[in-house]
């Protein structure tokens, strides 16, 4: 996992066309709340639309963060480098087809705002952005993980644990209700060690472009009283699918495997900022 970290300072097709809500707004079933945990993510450079992700909601000492892939921020490779995020909030928790869209900028005076990692296995694709709770519409409904949802122990995750990766694949989600869709996976490698060196775990699962910061979660059976709202144990962040650089693509299948990053990077990157990791 995970062990020591140091700030610093495209992914997605687009999405469906726009749903048209029902003109009588109608009281909806109870949601889990982790498919409130979860916004769909788009990356703009000024007023162009650039890329679809997926992010999550993490909160420690009552500060909030956005959670997703640290190249949906910024990826040189590819030349990506948007300006500002917009995520998708909820703004009714009995009417789910009424939400609104919130700017998140990813520069302030020129500088970087979000904060990203890197160890011994080189830089981590994960990114935190603080969020201005004050900022949000009042009626907000969001569901966030905490230090307390996150996966501790090892021998809780044995090999092929059933998983769950909560994202919105090339932008598809449930575009009425806003909520993204699970994807079926399973621990390929073995929880606890870093696969190849690096901070990450490997899952079996279909996966696409747009999963990009996903949560990997595992259902909790026995929540305690913090985490009782949003009974799911945090793993990992969904990166990217890993395949084999010498794979015959006319005889050759994808292996179907995907990097994670340990969620334990997040209690590093969600420290009180200071003069060295105010700066992305």
């Amino acid at each position: 996992m995970n062990r020591s970290t140091t700030p610093s300072t495209p992914a997605a097709a687009p999405a469906q066309n726009a749903a048209v809500a029902p003109a009588a707004a109608q009281l909806q079933a109870p949601v889990d709340p982790l498919f409130l945990a979860a916004p769909q993510v788009s990356t703009f450079l000024g007023d162009q639309p650039l890329t679809n992700a997926t992010g999550f909601f993490f909160e420690r000492d009552e500060h909030l963060f956005l959670v997703t892939s640290r190249h949906v921020v910024v990826d040189e490779n590819s030349q990506h480098f948007p300006d500002r995020l917009v995520i998708e909030l909820h703004t009714d928790a009995r009417n789910l087809t009424l939400s609104t869209g919130f700017s998140v900028p990813l520069y302030v005076s020129g500088a970087a705002v979000w904060r990203q990692g890197s160890d011994g296995g080189g830089d981590i694709d994960v990114a935190v952005i603080e969020l201005q709770r004050s900022a949000f519409p009042a009626n907000a409904v969001i569901r966030a993980f905490t230090p307390a949802h996150l996966q501790t122990s090892f021998d809780g995750v044995p090999p092929g644990q059933s998983l769950l990766v909560v994202g919105f694949p090339l932008g598809f989600h449930d575009v009425l209700h806003h909520l993204p869709v699970l994807r079926h996976a399973v621990v390929a490698s073995p929880y606890g060690i870093r696969f190849q060196g690096h901070g990450y775990f490997l899952t079996d699962a279909r996966t696409h472009r747009g999963t990009s910061g996903a949560a990997v979660v595992m259902h909790d059976p026995a929540p305690g009283e913090t985490t009782r709202e949003l009974p799911w144990k945090l793993l990992g962040v969904h990166s990217a699918r890993m395949d084999m650089g010498n794979r015959d693509e006319t005889q050759d299948e994808s292996l179907g495997l995907n990097c994670a990053w340990y969620a334990d990077i997040l209690l590093t990157l969600t420290e009180p900022a200071t003069d060295e990791t105010t700066t992305g």
